[in-house]
């Protein structure tokens, strides 16, 4: 982040409800919702050897770390069904479950076959159920379809566990500091390195069709913007003047980024359309204006400047004019990120030396603080609006955290070993 200097503070977990571990990864919920929707994923049948995976472990994860569900404990079943025809219902109405998940796994010769069916415990109705079949290298992926599909219709809104993350880890090498940008499934899993350096690499963003990420590298020892296109690893410098290039975002439409240069003195936000390499200048004043990022209809964007004395963000039509302040409230409110359906503005706002994560609603202009931490930095709305992805700091180390967008459900994703920082979900 330019515009401030942050005092690294200690964190502590002050909950801690479940865990769950894979190889290099942790995943600890550390913050559960009170008002949850009861809800049993019973353990799926499983015939065919496919290792260590369970497909409704991952479902289980998935929906108890939304926070709209509270997920009943394998221990705590009474029986423990795979087909509807087996269930007593009243057995998981006397558990206080409203809803129940069922389901099987079948090998076929080097495929798999997953049938799940989803109930309501009180009255027995069948509410949706599903066949997949998918390679042994899909199961996961078809674990999170799943979880979309069940999350889909018990809240009426599109679920976000089958999309991915970026983010940039930094580990200690013998020669020295190594940084990689790495993308994984939304849940940290199957993590996969797309660029790699001894020297920083930065502020990662997705292309709205999740086909590209644009990056800032200072692999030629200066900052350079470069934009990757995932499925050959093909990159692309695109922003390498004279001073800073920084904080790309990318136009809802894909043609455009806008981004941070001081090539005409101090950091100012422009706009480069990645075709014809045009370039616009949306902002001239001394101030440091930076961290631009698109409204969800492409008309505005919103970005930090320092122009009132201290950080605060403020907007500014994409084809330029007038800017406007945004957020009066704390010393400091920076990084603003909308939701898709630019209802909501996530940030990071300070007070007092801590630096917290929180949402303003559009319409009100009401800002809601989500977080407890002191280091709190880069939030990024989930694909459906229901979650902010964000680095924190927790007992001297940088993890990624997860926090609902009511604040009432809180998640930690830590890595085996080396910091991960500047996460950015994708669509």
């Amino acid at each position: 982040m330019i515009l401030a200097s942050k005092i690294v503070l200690v964190a502590f977990m002050a909950l801690c409800f479940s865990v769950t571990h894979a190889a290099g990864l942790t995943i600890e919920i550390t913050k559960g919702s009170q008002t949850a929707v009861p809800i049993a994923i019973v353990p799926f049948a499983q015939q065919g050897s496919i290792g260590n995976l369970k497909i409704s472990d991952i479902i289980d994860s998935d929906l108890a770390g939304s926070g709209f569900f509270k997920v009943l404990a394998e221990e705590d079943m009474l029986t423990k069904p795979s087909t509807p025809e087996r269930i007593e219902f009243k057995d998981w109405q006397v558990l206080g479950q409203d809803y129940m998940v069922i389901g099987q796994v079948v090998g076929n010769g080097g495929s798999f076959n997953i049938e799940f069916h989803l109930f309501n415990v009180h009255n027995g109705q069948l509410l949706t159920g599903y066949r997949l079949t998918v390679g042994a290298n899909e199961l996961r992926r078809a674990a999170h379809h799943i979880s979309d599909l069940i999350y889909e219709k018990l809240t009426g809104r599109k679920g976000a566990f089958n999309t991915r993350i970026a983010y940039v880890t930094t580990s200690l090498k013998a020669n020295g500091k190594q940084y990689m940008l790495q993308i994984a499934d939304a849940d940290g899993f199957n993590p996969r390195t797309i660029a790699e350096s001894p020297e920083p690499i930065m502020a990662p963003a997705w292309s709205p069709d999740g086909s590209k990420i644009a990056y800032v590298s200072f692999h030629t020892k200066r900052s350079e913007i470069y934009v990757q296109t995932l499925a050959n690893g093909q990159r692309e410098s695109v922003s390498s003047f004279h001073g800073i290039n920084g904080a790309p975002s990318f136009s809802p439409d894909g043609g455009s980024l806008a981004l941070t240069l001081s090539k005409d003195g101090s950091p100012d936000i422009y706009v480069l359309n990645l075709a014809s390499r045009n370039l616009s200048r949306l902002t001239t004043s001394m101030a440091i204006d930076t961290e631009p990022s698109w409204s969800a209809d492409g008309s505005s964007i919103v970005y930090t400047s320092d122009q009132g004395g201290k950080p605060q963000l403020y907007l500014i039509p994409s084809s330029g004019g007038k800017s406007t302040r945004m957020t009066f409230q704390g010393d400091y409110n920076a990084r603003g990120r909308f939701s898709a359906d630019g209802k909501s503005l996530a940030m990071v706002t300070g007070n007092g030396g801590s630096y917290r994560i929180a949402v303003m609603d559009m319409a009100s202009r009401t800002v809601n603080v989500l977080t407890d931490g002191n280091l709190d930095d880069a939030p990024s709305f989930a694909p459906n609006g229901s979650m902010v992805l964000y680095s924190a700091n927790r007992g001297g180390r940088s993890v990624l955290s997860v926090v609902s967008t009511d604040g009432a459900m809180q998640q930690k994703l830590a890595f085996e070993s080396g910091e991960v920082r500047e996460p950015a979900w994708g669509p």
